[in-house]
């Protein structure tokens, strides 16, 4: 009897077939339970607990001009597994973090298959086909049943006409599956299931369209950018968008898997920002050493439009320019300038030769000797068109990196072109930072090179947007949702900033929503490797004591923990770089009182903290501010008043290692 017992609770945990056509499959914790049917087509449900979190979805792939790999399936084997592992993590939220799942594979008589994992923090699934057919895949199936009166966060395309183009950048619509606008959302989108939220993700995004999110009744369903046909340029920017495109939306020959659809569950809000499933189940590094790599902060030229006070020549996209910036980056220790649109006739496409105003390996050498490094912009249809070439070009003359600008969409020609560049940028040491991209997919985690993506409402918005774009609201949301996906380009670093009362659009001398100390959270609350200082060089010049202090902050750490804040209203990040810790937070709109502990400190150390702060009069001038210093230690805890649109910033070095 103890036998047959230890049998089925074996079968439960490791997907066991308790049931004909039914599969059974826990969280290494108990606590998610995943239940696979393939009777007539696939489908899935998933409990937290008691609580059921996803109503019975469908899923599938249709082949063939309308054949659905998941209708009247033949299983004809399946097996379970257990991982429990230690991925290394360079240049991610920590160094390292523990991976641990039950997994269950079908496989299928049509050569298809289905892989489900589950983890504590969340499951995924993705399709896998072995043989050597050539499969064109006209849609997936992807019907995900939460019901019609749950809340959801949903960040909807900005193009009505072309949905399926643009720079997935938005505010997220906060509002049941049911009420939600009838257009496409892309991802990450999270839902509000009761006793937790599911957050929808995807990784190892290889050869094939990103998913988008349609609500339709109970659903959110599944839908994706058709594959390109036919190319054409805007008149601008040598930029390349997809004319016309063919009935399928993705083409594969021979073995291959298909992407991992990740369903993030988190209990507490605290969860979200370092949930790691996407890294987690991203291809390893291909590129071996990543020793060159070097993350940094950016002193950055086209937030602020090249303003610069009280210099004697003309400000602009010239060698005086970036000569300034290169100083100012040296004496702040900041280790990068980028050249941002501009150095290049961006119109013609001739990445190959700067405008006449600019002497690049003049700039180049000029850097060298301040230990400052230069990155250009670039397109990237501009960079793929020519990719070998140019990667070698300025990697030997002295380039450290690209930030490429304007994919603004994602069918599968769009992710192939991102692995290229990714690759050759490697293959000549050189780093990348995406702008105008899809969200994360985890090519972070397989080519480390890539140490920022944008995709997020950020600072850039700030130039020409409304107030009714609470930007506030924002950032106190994004952390939650945006960042499970890995890290982000927002530019922070206003030294302009507006209350709700006096901010106001702003292209030529742009100013932030919220206080100086929100601006300043930035840098602590964002994952961000590679981050912008995107204001004025004589703007921070102007506050030498404010700027050192956001110059200070690394930009990499060994650990991340939340202590608190909840989605939407603000939020506290804490991170250790070494033996010292750096604590920031933010709040929306709505000014509040919190009390932050020290627990997390380690026991019988003093700490020295430099507190940056709101000033009394934030509220009405949103650049107050003061510095205060304290001691602390574990046992400690310090009350705290965060300005409407504010936020704070506590830098922690031990003093002393007695008990």
């Amino acid at each position: 009897m103890k036998r047959i017992q230890l049998i089925i609770i074996t079968l439960l945990l490791l997907g066991g077939k308790a049931f004909a056509n039914i599969y059974n499959v826990e969280s290494p914790d108990h606590h998610i339970k995943l239940h696979v049917n393939t009777d007539d087509s696939i489908s899935f449900n998933v409990n937290f607990g008691n609580n059921e979190l996803i109503h019975k979805s469908g899923i599938g792939l249709i082949i063939d001009k309308g054949y659905n790999i998941g209708n009247n399936v033949k299983v004809v084997s399946s097996k379970t597994s257990s991982v429990n592992e230690i991925i290394k993590a360079p240049f991610y939220r920590q160094n390292s973090f523990q991976n641990n799942y039950h997994e269950l594979k079908l496989k299928f008589k049509n050569g298809f298959g289905l892989a489900f994992r589950v983890f504590n923090e969340g499951f995924t699934y993705r399709f896998f086909y072995i043989g050597n057919k050539k499969n064109n895949i006209d849609s997936e199936v992807a019907n995900y049943n939460f019901g019609k009166e749950r809340k959801a966060w949903l960040p909807y395309t900005t193009n009505d006409k072309t949905p399926f183009a643009m720079a997935f950048q938005n505010i997220y619509d906060n509002t049941t599956i049911g009420k939600a606008e009838k257009k496409i959302a892309f991802l990450p989108a999270t839902v509000d299931c009761g006793n937790a939220k599911v957050t929808i993700l995807e990784s190892d995004l290889v050869s094939y369209p990103g998913m988008f999110l349609i609500a339709d009744g109970d659903y959110l369903k599944g839908v994706f950018a058709k594959y390109p046909k036919k190319m054409e340029y805007y008149p601008w920017r040598h930029m390349s968008h997809v004319a016309e495109t063919n009935n399928f939306i993705a083409v594969s020959t021979g073995s291959c898997t298909y992407p991992w659809r990740v369903f993030a569950i988190t209990e507490a809000d605290t969860q979200m920002p370092v949930n790691n499933l996407v890294y987690a189940l991203a291809r390893p590094n291909k590129i071996g050493n990543t020793d060159w790599i070097r993350p940094g902060k950016v002193s950055w030229d086209w937030w602020n439009d090249w303003n610069l006070k009280g210099v004697d020549f003309k400000a602009g996209i010239n060698q005086q320019t970036y000569k300034y910036y290169i100083d100012f980056a040296s004496k702040n220790h900041i280790e990068y300038i980028v050249l941002d649109e501009g150095w290049y006739d961006s119109k013609s496409g001739d990445i190959m030769h700067p405008i006449k105003d600019i002497n690049l390996e003049e700039l180049i050498e000029y850097g060298k000797k301040r230990n400052v490094g230069i990155v250009l912009w670039s397109v990237f249809n501009v960079m793929d068109e020519n990719l070998e070439n140019i990667c070698r070009h300025y990697a030997d003359m002295g380039i450290k990196g690209f930030k490429v600008d304007f994919m603004d969409r994602d069918d599968q020609t769009a992710v192939e072109m991102v692995e290229r560049l990714a690759d050759c940028a490697a293959k000549h040491h050189l780093i990348l930072d995406l702008h105008g991209i899809y969200k994360p997919v985890g090519l972070n985690r397989t080519y480390p090179n890539i140490i920022n993506y944008e995709s997020v409402f950020g600072m850039e918005e700030s130039r020409w947007t409304t107030i009714d774009h609470d930007m506030p609201l924002y950032d106190v949301t994004f952390p939650y949702i945006r960042m499970m996906a890995g890290q982000v380009d927002f530019t922070p670093g206003a030294m302009r900033n507006g209350t709700k009362n006096d901010w106001k659009a702003n292209y030529i001398k742009p100013m932030s929503m919220g206080t100086r100390c929100h601006q300043a959270a930035c840098y602590v609350v964002q994952d961000s490797p590679f981050t912008m200082l995107a204001d004025s060089p004589t703007s921070y010049e102007a506050d030498s004591t404010y700027t050192q202090y956001i110059a200070d902050i690394p930009v990499v750490y060994d650990e991340t923990i939340i202590p608190q804040g909840e989605i939407g209203k603000y939020i506290v990040t804490a991170r250790r770089n070494g033996n010292k810790w750096y604590i920031a937070g933010q709040t929306n709109w709505d000014s509040r009182d919190i009390t932050i502990n020290f627990s997390f400190l380690k026991s019988g150390i003093e700490y020295k903290a430099r507190i940056l702060k709101d000033g009394i009069n934030a509220d009405h001038d949103a650049e107050d501010y003061r510095i205060e210093s304290c001691t602390v230690n574990a046992k400690s805890s310090i009350k705290m008043h965060i300005a409407s649109g504010g936020g704070f910033v506590i830098s922690i070095i031990p003093t002393s290692t007695s008990e």
